[in-house]
């Protein structure tokens, strides 16, 4: 009995480790073959576009639109893009016109009844608005 015993944990240590390299062996072979896959779609789309800039009026645009190159007598000029029509951003007006703000409570309201510059605009408007902070 001791023997069969022994004879059949060698039959099993013996089966179970090249079980075990061939299983390893095989994912690592499926993760190069899917390496292989993707190199090989990059290297089809980099032969399809190095076709499509074989000729001179191809690789002129492409020159122009990807890195912004020029013929030889011309200027580069690159218009920024806007924020849309009519559209005026915040720091681009009056800095008095801006509510004031308090440290403590965020922003203060500038247009309240209890405000005796409420109705008014301009300069003495800003002018009561800035003492009114200061209270």
């Amino acid at each position: 009995m001791f023997p069969l015993a022994v004879l059949a944990a060698l039959a099993v240590v013996a089966v179970a480790f090249p079980f075990q390299t061939l299983w390893r062996q095989q994912v690592a072979l499926n993760q190069a073959s899917g390496e292989i896959a993707q190199i090989s779609r990059q290297s089809a789309a980099l032969t399809q576009r190095a076709k499509a800039v074989s000729t001179e009026t191809a690789a002129i645009a492409l020159a122009r639109e990807d890195y912004q190159l020029v013929q030889p007598g011309q200027s580069l000029i690159q218009v920024l893009p806007g924020n849309g029509a009519g559209y005026v951003a915040q720091n681009s007006t009056d800095p008095g016109a801006q509510p004031l703000v308090n440290i403590g409570q965020g922003l203060v309201p500038t247009t309240s009844a209890a405000s005796p510059a409420a109705g008014v605009h301009g300069f003495f408007a800003r002018f009561v608005r800035t003492l009114e902070f200061w209270r």
